[in-house]
């Protein structure tokens, strides 16, 4: 399966995030020509660590699948929880993003229909974000014409989320558009971690069981830099709830990940010490809390 890493979709968040960023500190600020240039430099770059760092809603669940995980539909978010994060925007942001990912685990997984009933679910929140035309019906009904064809659904899936894109530009929704791919990423780790927990603990010994959940264990040990460039996003963003709670979560997050040393491990030829389902525990239990901060 081709991966589709939606690499439009971060760009054109970060631009958006950017703009807002420089016109706040613009008019807050009142920096001279000078100091504003280099400010503007300094983000520029923070960004581009964040556009090619963070994975894309598809990119997860699609190394996933490609581990030989079976699908697990008990881990996504149900979509029919959907109307209630309509009363708030930070909600239908955040919400968005998680549906984005499920979206991308199910077609992933070749669960088509399912996709496109959740596809329904993100119109509703792009259509309370006012987002227009984002997911609307003909959309749907391209979806439903190429149902069996992987690869027209994820260019159908673009379409959607460029569309989308030209909505978040505005200078004035960079907070969600941060929020938007906050819940985008920590859904694909919560379904990473999720699968590891729920796997048989008494079928195999905890050799053989290690042996056989490596591949995910390693796609959650890999995604440590991207929670680095997620905190260093959001740390940009207006500081105000959810963004507060949701850093002091992911800086409990990054010390989880860097307590298990994997680099040094690595090099030393020692990465049995931390490819094993035991070192996630504390790292599932705090995506799991931030999860629920996020769905609930």
């Amino acid at each position: 399966m081709k991966v589709t890493r939606l690499s439009y979709y971060f760009i054109a968040l970060a631009t958006a995030f950017f703009m807002g960023a420089c016109g706040s500190s613009t008019k807050e600020n009142n920096q001279n020509a000078e100091e504003f240039k280099q400010a503007e430099e300094s983000l520029k770059d923070q960004i581009k660590d964040v556009v090619y760092n963070i994975p894309s809603p598809s990119e997860i669940p699609y190394l996933l699948q490609q581990t030989g995980a079976e699908f697990n539909q008990s881990l996504l978010n149900d979509r029919k929880k959907v109307d209630q994060y309509l009363t708030r925007n930070d909600k239908a942001a955040l919400n968005l993003g998680v549906y984005a990912a499920d979206i991308g685990y199910l077609s992933s997984y070749e669960k088509t229909q399912e996709a496109i009933d959740y596809l329904n679910s993100a119109k509703k929140l792009a259509d309370n974000l006012g987002i227009v035309g984002s997911f609307d019906g003909d959309v749907l009904k391209k979806f439903e014409t190429n149902i069996s064809n992987k690869d027209s659904l994820a260019t159908l899936l673009n379409d959607a989320v460029q569309k989308t894109d030209k909505y978040l530009r505005d200078d004035s929704r960079n907070k969600l558009a941060a929020l938007m791919i906050t819940g985008s990423f920590i859904e694909g780790l919560s379904i990473s971690t999720g699968l590891i927990k729920s796997y048989p603990k008494t079928l195999l010994k905890d050799d053989q069981r290690n042996l056989i959940l490596t591949p995910l264990i390693r796609v959650i040990l890999e995604q440590a830099k991207s929670v680095d460039e997620l905190s260093k996003m959001l740390s940009t963003a207006e500081q105000s709830d959810p963004i507060t709670s949701i850093q002091a979560d992911l800086s409990a997050l990054q010390a989880s990940y860097r307590a298990l040393n994997i680099e040094e491990q690595i090099k030393n030829n020692r990465s049995d010490l931390v490819l094993t389902d035991k070192n996630l525990v504390e790292i599932t239990k705090i995506v799991e809390k931030m999860r629920k901060g996020i769905i609930e």
